[in-house]
């Protein structure tokens, strides 16, 4: 292993936390393993990992992203991310709502519906 990719699962463990790291370790396969491979090393250590932005920075870009991008599960995964991140449910609506302007009211909306299902089963109340 590669000490890249040992910082990107350290980070990936820190933001997504042991539990859903654990899970989607013991599910991959032969045939995904490559993919799993590059993005811990890529995305977790190569970006993730850098110093230039606090994780909590890259927790509400990512949101963002997913968010315009229409990625449900990736946008409910990341809101769980924020417990680890310390991303408050208001900067996520400030995320969402720089969504809407740059990206169109229709994704803004869906991925507020997300968000908001998500804090539900976090228990958290925004």
């Amino acid at each position: 292993m590669s000490d890249r990719r040992d910082e990107g699962m350290a980070t990936r463990r820190r933001v997504l936390g042991d539990a859903h790291v654990d899970r989607a370790e013991a599910r991959t396969t032969a045939f995904d393993a490559p993919f799993q491979e590059m993005i811990t090393e890529a995305a977790w250590g190569h970006v993730w990992s850098r110093a230039g932005l606090s994780l909590r920075d890259r927790s509400l870009i990512t949101l963002a992203l997913l968010a315009a991008q229409g990625s449900d599960e990736e946008v409910a995964m990341h809101v769980r991310a924020t417990a680890n991140t310390g991303a408050t449910p208001e900067e996520v609506m400030e995320a969402m709502l720089h969504v809407a302007i740059y990206a169109g009211v229709p994704r803004a909306n869906h991925a507020i519906g997300v968000v908001r299902r998500t804090y539900a089963e976090m228990g958290v109340e925004p």
